[in-house]
Protein backbone atom coordinates (compact mmCIF):
# COMPACT_ATOMS: atom_id res chain seq x y z
CA UNK A 1 0.00 0.00 0.00
CA UNK A 2 1.45 2.98 -1.06
CA UNK A 3 0.82 6.70 1.26
CA UNK A 4 -1.06 9.15 -1.13
CA UNK A 5 -0.77 12.60 0.50
CA UNK A 6 -4.37 14.97 -0.10
CA UNK A 7 -3.48 16.65 -3.24
CA UNK A 8 -3.42 12.64 -4.56
CA UNK A 9 0.43 12.50 -5.82
CA UNK A 10 2.92 9.49 -3.90
CA UNK A 11 5.74 10.38 -1.63
CA UNK A 12 7.68 8.84 -4.20
CA UNK A 13 6.91 11.13 -7.15
CA UNK A 14 6.56 14.09 -4.29
CA UNK A 15 10.38 13.27 -4.11
CA UNK A 16 11.26 12.56 -7.74
CA UNK A 17 9.35 16.13 -8.29
CA UNK A 18 11.21 18.19 -5.31
CA UNK A 19 14.48 16.69 -6.70
CA UNK A 20 13.90 18.31 -10.01
CA UNK A 21 13.10 21.36 -8.88
CA UNK A 22 16.15 21.45 -6.62
CA UNK A 23 18.17 20.27 -9.67
CA UNK A 24 16.74 23.30 -12.01
CA UNK A 25 17.53 25.95 -9.44
CA UNK A 26 20.84 25.03 -9.51
CA UNK A 27 21.49 24.80 -12.94
CA UNK A 28 19.80 27.91 -13.08
CA UNK A 29 21.76 29.50 -10.36
CA UNK A 30 24.88 28.31 -12.15
CA UNK A 31 24.43 29.53 -15.40
CA UNK A 32 23.66 32.84 -13.81
CA UNK A 33 26.59 33.39 -11.80
CA UNK A 34 28.69 32.13 -14.96
CA UNK A 35 26.93 35.22 -17.16
CA UNK A 36 27.41 36.93 -14.07
CA UNK A 37 31.67 36.28 -14.06
CA UNK A 38 32.06 36.82 -17.76
CA UNK A 39 30.59 40.03 -17.21
CA UNK A 40 33.21 40.83 -14.85
CA UNK A 41 35.77 39.69 -16.68
CA UNK A 42 34.85 41.94 -19.36
CA UNK A 43 35.96 45.13 -17.08
CA UNK A 44 38.59 47.12 -17.26
CA UNK A 45 38.31 47.90 -13.61
CA UNK A 46 38.60 43.94 -12.97
CA UNK A 47 41.53 43.98 -10.73
CA UNK A 48 40.06 46.61 -8.31
CA UNK A 49 36.80 44.67 -8.52
CA UNK A 50 38.14 41.92 -7.00
CA UNK A 51 40.23 43.99 -4.13
CA UNK A 52 37.16 45.37 -3.29
CA UNK A 53 35.26 42.22 -3.33
CA UNK A 54 38.13 40.16 -1.14
CA UNK A 55 37.64 43.42 1.44
CA UNK A 56 34.32 43.16 1.53
CA UNK A 57 34.41 39.31 2.05
CA UNK A 58 36.53 39.43 4.80
CA UNK A 59 34.87 42.48 6.69
CA UNK A 60 31.61 40.01 6.34
CA UNK A 61 33.45 37.14 8.06
CA UNK A 62 34.60 39.38 10.46
CA UNK A 63 31.48 40.41 11.33
CA UNK A 64 30.25 36.87 11.38
CA UNK A 65 32.78 36.08 13.80
CA UNK A 66 32.04 38.80 15.70
CA UNK A 67 28.53 37.53 16.43
CA UNK A 68 29.22 34.19 16.89
CA UNK A 69 32.12 34.93 19.86
CA UNK A 70 31.50 35.95 23.27
CA UNK A 71 32.09 38.85 24.29
CA UNK A 72 35.15 39.28 26.80
CA UNK A 73 34.87 39.24 30.44
CA UNK A 74 34.89 42.45 32.10
CA UNK A 75 37.44 41.98 34.71
CA UNK A 76 39.60 40.57 32.05
CA UNK A 77 39.45 43.51 29.91
CA UNK A 78 40.30 46.15 33.28
CA UNK A 79 43.12 44.05 34.18
CA UNK A 80 44.75 44.20 30.65
CA UNK A 81 44.35 47.67 30.69
CA UNK A 82 45.69 48.22 33.95
CA UNK A 83 48.71 45.57 33.20
CA UNK A 84 49.32 48.01 29.61
CA UNK A 85 48.79 51.32 31.80
CA UNK A 86 51.75 50.19 34.51
CA UNK A 87 54.06 48.78 31.25
CA UNK A 88 54.05 52.37 29.56
CA UNK A 89 56.31 54.82 30.18
CA UNK A 90 56.03 56.67 33.48
CA UNK A 91 52.70 54.86 33.50
CA UNK A 92 51.54 53.91 36.82
CA UNK A 93 48.00 53.43 37.14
Amino acid sequence: MTHTPGNGQRLDEQAVLLVAGLADLAVSAVSSAAGTVQHLLRRSDGPELARDAQQDLMARGRIALDRLAAPPAHLEVLAQSAVAGRAAPGGDV
